[in-house]
């Protein structure tokens, strides 16, 4: 918290007079994070009729998001391992991307465009549009964009038929 105070150019004091906690701060990044606009279409395109379509945009916009809040979120990735606030936040980030890609899964699945079970698919895509890989192929040299188009034609080759 005092770092986050210094950072911010207030006093320890004040910042607690806006969160009682690490675990309050936590959460109001959290809300920010749900106001993103990446997110928020993100939510609305896995239901995109043109299954393929879905597939790309899910992916471009979760490039989106994990570029826009990559500042923020490599810190709380960065100390989830020993914070427990930044482990819950971690926690339900994945979830809430679970559910989302498992939608998609479910409208792949409608349109006969997946090559394996809807099970494999969801590891994939886990895996495809987790933080972790995003950042293991901006750390290799690739831009947001290059990073979005390599998912892509990787989720295609290995999720669609």
């Amino acid at each position: 918290m005092e770092e986050v105070a210094r950072r911010a150019g207030v006093s320890r004091a004040t910042l607690y007079q806006h969160f009682d906690s690490r675990l309050d701060l936590i959460d109001a990044i959290c809300e920010t994070f749900a106001e993103n606009p990446a997110l928020l279409e993100l939510r609305d395109l896995v239901d995109d009729p043109d299954a393929g379509r879905a597939l790309d945009r899910t992916i471009a916009n979760s490039v989106r998001f994990w570029a826009s809040e990559d500042s923020v979120l490599s810190q709380i990735y960065g100390v989830a391992a020993i914070d427990a606030a930044a482990q819950s936040l971690v926690d339900r980030q994945r979830a809430d991307r679970r559910g989302e890609l498992e939608r998609l899964v479910r409208n792949l699945d409608r349109a006969g465009r997946l090559q394996q079970n809807g099970r494999r698919a969801l590891a994939l895509l886990l895996v495809l549009t987790s933080y972790d890989s995003f950042r293991e192929l901006r750390q290799a040299g690739l831009s947001a964009r290059q990073v979005s188009a390599t998912l892509q034609e990787t989720a295609r080759e290995l999720i669609l038929t």
